[in-house]
């Protein structure tokens, strides 16, 4: 059209969030042209909708636990109450300032960043209100939505984790429809905050994806912290009242909540953006792609829209593995299995590689261990509970590394390398680890598996 503009870069990438914003400060560092659009906020759900605001809810709900058990360690404090716009104000700090942070890289990048809702229009072509942005490459990163159920609309009693974001007041009851990742943290954050929980899942464990020792070290735990968990119930109806949500499972059981928090799972946001006019192969709206390469020559994909882990620090990985591959770097291929994975729930949950049932598929014969943090000093002095599992190939590497307690999240970047170094037990075992520390459990339970448990019985 005669009255479009048109701009040509190496890279246009559309959508803004950890793994398009990653691609272009990546792809600028290199020297590469680049636009990038973006059509809410930079930074995407992670910033705003979900890891870093829901990770501030989960830490203030970790300092009113804190207060309300301090008499146990000794200090005599009170716990009066949570106060819902105070706890938001802490949290959309901390957005705001992150948010602040990436403006600031994104303008130092001196990229062309452009603010409206993008759609592909041809293979090397993205429309943004009348403008025309024309790419050697193309990434597609637009992310991902908060999924509900046939049948069960959204609003009032009945919100996602990103409304559950803005709540003005902790419900007396909730009840938690998926026992995935965002249901266990969504769920763990407002028994905190003083709400009583129930979890209906319909698979037969919590956190289906993790090894079933860690599923059930978690269902033991959310009980003692009365969080009532109704596994193999599945999901039938929902109707709201003024003062309440009334749930019916499956067989005619109802349960009543002030709020019914949907958590079962997100979904790609690509319907209506030209993915599939242009030839972009799709299964069920998730692009396909090997090696973040679509079906059509030039194009790429990032993130939550394609198949795999929903976890930013994938996309982020991307994002920079896209750069580097258009730069012609011919950067290493992302092994999936390798990215690790935590759950920020308490306890916290982090696992890298193979459960125990996928290595046996994977390999054959297989080996492991469990160290119980009951013999880690450090875990003593938090008053955690929860183990470290092991799984190698016989007589062969580590290739998965499961672990539940408290701040576990913070050990799996070790796990990670123990994972992407093949090591052997005998390796980590022979590492000092600092003593009283939570990632000493890391290195007793290598030692356990090498055979010469210390605090462990073998």
């Amino acid at each position: 059209m005669a009255d479009q503009q048109q701009d040509t870069y190496d890279i246009v990438i559309l959508g803004g969030g950890s793994g398009g914003y990653a691609c272009a400060l990546r792809a600028a560092e290199l020297g590469l042209s680049v636009a990038l659009v973006e059509r809410s906020k930079l930074g995407g759900t992670c910033l705003h909708l979900g890891c870093i605001p829901t990770k501030a809810l989960l830490h203030a709900a970790e300092v009113a636990d804190t207060a309300r058990e301090s008499a146990q360690f000794g200090v005599r404090a009170t716990f009066e109450s949570i106060d819902l716009p105070a706890v938001h104000a802490y949290k959309d700090g901390v957005v705001n300032r992150l948010y602040k942070g990436l403006q600031g890289l994104v303008k130092a990048a001196g990229l062309t960043y452009v603010e409206g809702t993008g759609r592909v229009v041809a293979p090397d072509t993205v429309e943004v209100d009348g403008r025309r942005l024309t790419g050697r490459n193309l990434v597609l990163a637009t992310g991902s939505y908060a999924k509900s159920l046939p049948g069960l609309d959204i609003g009032g009693r009945i919100m996602t984790s990103e409304q559950a974001l803005r709540l003005e007041e902790v419900p007396a009851r909730t009840i938690v429809l998926g026992g995935g990742v965002i249901g266990v943290e969504l769920a763990s954050a407002l028994r905190s905050f003083g709400s009583e929980v129930t979890i209906v899942e319909a698979l037969p464990r919590l956190v289906a994806a993790e090894d079933p020792a860690i599923s059930k070290q978690l269902e033991r735990s959310f009980r003692k912290r009365k969080i009532a968990v109704r596994t193999g119930a599945r999901f039938d109806s929902a109707a709201q009242e003024d003062a309440q949500v009334t749930v019916t499972l499956e067989g005619g059981e109802q349960l009543q909540a002030e709020l019914l928090l949907v958590a079962v799972g997100r979904g790609p946001v690509t319907e209506g953006l030209g993915y599939e006019e242009i030839g972009v192969a799709t299964d069920r709206g998730y692009v396909l792609a090997e090696d973040c390469r679509t079906s059509v020559p030039g194009v790429w994909a990032v993130g939550d829209i394609v198949p795999g882990l929903q976890l930013a620090h994938r996309g982020f990985a991307q994002g920079i593995y896209v750069a580097e591959a258009i730069a012609g770097l011919e950067p290493a291929r992302i092994d999936e299995r390798g990215i690790p994975r935590v759950t920020y729930c308490d306890p916290e949950i982090a696992s890298v590689g193979y459960t125990e049932e996928q290595a046996e598929e994977a390999f054959g014969e297989v080996e492991s261990s469990e160290y119980n943090l009951g013999g880690n000093g450090k875990s003593q002095i938090l008053g955690t509970q929860g183990f470290v599992k092991l799984v190698r190939r016989k007589d062969g590497p580590v290739v998965g590394l499961h672990m539940i307690g408290a701040r576990m999240g913070e050990q799996v970047g070790e796990a990670q390398l123990i994972y992407g170094w093949e090591a052997l037990p005998e390796d980590v075992a022979s590492l000092v680890h600092a003593h009283p520390t939570q990632n000493e459990a890391l290195g007793e339970a290598h030692l356990a598996l090498a055979g010469k448990p210390l605090h462990a019985h073998s």
